[in-house]
């Protein structure tokens, strides 16, 4: 077990796509985790996916930051790839550790429109390196990616594989993030610690998700596209489980330490967070349409074979995702165990009362 040598209490922190489905749930467990703590959040709400899904986010965080009377909540909408309000962030709260969850995401999304991932995730991860530099932080925690992984045959995943072979322009952001972090580590001494994300999911959730894609088309009585035949593997991994794992790790930084060429040894980690147990796609989806029926979204007689097919593998996917947790566990005594079952029910009692509901 590592040491604990943050303590967020009365800090500044910085979080970064705080109206994101990982950002927002960050900021919300912060809130309720520490008497007295100031978030500035950073979003600048694009509208990849529906925005009224990051708005209701942004009010849960609202209404939970009124009840947090020592606390302070600060949004600010802008882009990281923006120099001058990112110096302007810094420069004025002077945070003390930084969540970098900003990112353009979506592996298929980057086949069709690169210019986007190049500005948010290289550009504005640049801009945040460049500003913790300038304003020295405890700690930079940075959102990666299980896609770093690419072609990757062994499995599970384990942080000490090569990760040279990315099959998308998304996964290739990811794995530059990695590498920009760890050049300034090594310039700068900046202790930072990148998480590769396994496949997140849960209420609230982003729609490009195949979960959430699915829920809709079903929904709208259409067929839903299971790829490779059935036959792909995801470690998914519920959203409070991510969330648990990054306000651990927030408060271990790596130790600066000089190496013998009189500069420093990188403060640098990167940790997988995952379920450390891949579901077979048909499965999950089988457990998703009974949680639907379930909770009333779909109908009790609903026909799932009829408004199902299978198709190959699609451009920039991988067969499976498996996440090695064991450093994750022993540095932090942590790992997701969050059953897919209850993970699918809370997203869909999440989405009949979003769609559904009276609201």
């Amino acid at each position: 077990m590592l040491t604990q040598n943050i303590n967020l209490e009365k800090q500044v922190v910085l979080v970064t796509g705080a109206a994101g489905f990982i950002g927002s749930n960050l900021v919300e467990e912060l809130l309720q985790s520490f008497s007295s703590i100031t978030i500035v959040g950073i979003d600048n709400l694009n509208d990849y996916y529906d925005v009224r899904i990051k708005e209701y986010r942004l009010r849960k965080i609202e209404q939970l930051a009124l009840q947090k009377e020592e606390s302070q909540w600060i949004f600010v909408k802008g882009n990281i790839a923006d120099h001058d309000l990112v110096n302007t962030l810094f420069e004025k709260y002077r945070p003390a550790v930084v969540v970098n969850l900003a990112a353009q995401a979506g592996v298929r999304y980057s086949i069709s429109n690169p210019d986007v991932y190049v500005e948010s995730n290289l550009i504005g991860f640049y801009q945040i390196l460049e500003a913790c530099r300038r304003y020295p932080v405890e700690h930079l925690v940075y959102a990666s990616s299980s896609s770093v992984y690419g072609t990757n045959q062994k499995v599970p995943y384990s942080t000490e594989d090569r990760v040279d072979n990315p099959v998308s322009l998304y996964a290739a952001t990811k794995k530059s993030n990695e590498l920009m972090a760890h050049a300034y580590g090594k310039l700068y001494n900046i202790p930072s610690t990148g998480l590769r994300f396994f496949t997140v999911y849960g209420p609230a959730g982003r729609p490009d998700m195949a979960y959430f894609g699915f829920t809709n088309r079903l929904r709208a009585g259409e067929t839903i596209q299971i790829f490779n035949y059935g036959n792909c593997k995801r470690d998914f991994t519920y959203i409070d489980d991510i969330v648990e794992g990054v306000k651990r790790v927030m408060q271990c930084a790596p130790e600066k330490k000089q190496g013998e060429d009189g500069l420093p040894l990188p403060p640098y980690r990167v940790y997988n967070i995952g379920n450390q147990n891949p579901e077979n796609l048909l499965d999950f989806v089988d457990i998703l349409q009974q949680e639907l029926i379930r909770a009333g979204v779909l109908p009790e007689d609903y026909n799932f074979d009829a408004h199902k097919e299978l198709v190959p593998m699609q451009a920039g996917d991988v067969p499976i995702t498996y996440a090695d947790t064991q450093p994750l566990e022993r540095d932090f005594g942590f790992k997701p165990n969050t059953p897919l079952r209850q993970g699918l029910r809370r997203f869909a009692e999440w989405y009949k009362e979003f769609y559904l509901g009276d609201h």
